[in-house]
């Protein structure tokens, strides 16, 4: 891991100056923060894996919303069963799973 690129995604975390940073750049940072800290980060990439596959930029893009779901889950059930978040994102990860997977026509 580039340790000039965990600086960058720090400051820039820093510099937005919100709870959660949203959409690709937020994506891009939680990424890449969640493999050096995953239980401080891991439940802000889930929460933003699930708005990003909900974004009218994906509606029209089937595979990609699910992959974005599929990943929220992973991200979300490899938390701690202690991390306080990690139930709360897990279910949200799993229902907007769980829709788009029934939505979608059997083949």
């Amino acid at each position: 891991m580039d340790q000039d690129m965990v600086v960058v995604a720090r400051v820039r975390l820093l510099s937005a100056n919100r709870r959660v940073v949203r959409g690709t750049e937020g994506l891009w940072i939680y990424r890449l923060l969640t493999q050096v800290e995953p239980e401080v980060y891991g439940s802000k990439l889930a929460y933003v894996l699930v708005e990003a596959g909900r974004s009218p930029l994906v509606s029209e893009l089937p595979e990609r919303r699910l992959a974005l779901f599929e990943e929220a889950v992973a991200v979300a059930a490899a938390l701690d069963v202690a991390n306080p978040y990690r139930a709360k994102v897990l279910k949200r990860a799993l229902a907007a799973r769980h829709r788009e997977l029934e939505g979608r026509p059997v083949s």
